[in-house]
């Protein structure tokens, strides 16, 4: 299964994207391959639709499409701003669901599998953007697994060299990739 791993976050030490890169790995020993792609490196503009008539689609977009339509299985990790997902990450996802070419944008999304992560400073972490990432990604046609992981009070989770100090969380990320990765392989095309 090939499997596109996301940060929401932009920031240099996000623990999102720790997050992100331990879930990528435990995915990968249960039989994915993972692609990793930092959003904040694209530099999408935020979309606009007059910018879109008058100049196209950016080449960053129809390189992160691309992205999307190639794997079968996507992990989504973002931080919670404000009660809700990142701009960087709804901003991808806007652009890469627009109509191109006469082509329907969200075909690079319907009944893919997706996981989601969060990390947060807060005893919450990140459960309600999370929320809102659930509902963005089910209106596009993703099968948005039930579980996912939350990552509460995530400054203190990580050791030293990046590894979660809690193996009781590591067993967690273990069982939802495990399902994860299973859900990725029934849903392919015999």
């Amino acid at each position: 299964m090939k499997v596109l791993a996301l940060s929401g976050s932009a920031r240099a030490l996000s623990l999102n994207t720790k997050l992100l890169k331990i879930a990528a790995a435990t995915a990968e020993a249960v039989g994915a391959k993972i692609t990793m792609v930092s959003l904040r490196d694209l530099g999408l503009p935020i979309y606009d639709a007059d910018l879109e008539a008058r100049d196209g689609t950016p080449v960053a977009v129809l390189t992160l499409r691309g992205l999307f339509a190639e794997h079968q299985g996507v992990m989504f990790a973002s931080p919670e701003y404000n009660g809700s997902v990142t701009a960087l990450l709804k901003n991808s996802l806007d652009w890469c669901s627009r109509p191109h070419e006469g082509k329907d944008g969200l075909l690079a999304f319907r009944g893919k599998p997706a996981v989601l992560l969060s990390a947060s400073p807060s005893p919450f972490g990140g459960i309600r953007g999370v929320g809102h990432l659930r509902g963005i990604l089910s209106k596009m046609g993703m099968h948005v697994l039930p579980d996912e992981i939350i990552l509460p009070f995530a400054p203190k989770a990580f050791a030293a060299d990046g590894a979660l100090v809690d193996s009781t969380t590591q067993s967690l990320i273990l069982s939802v990739c495990q399902k994860f990765v299973g859900e990725g392989v029934r849903s392919q095309p015999l």
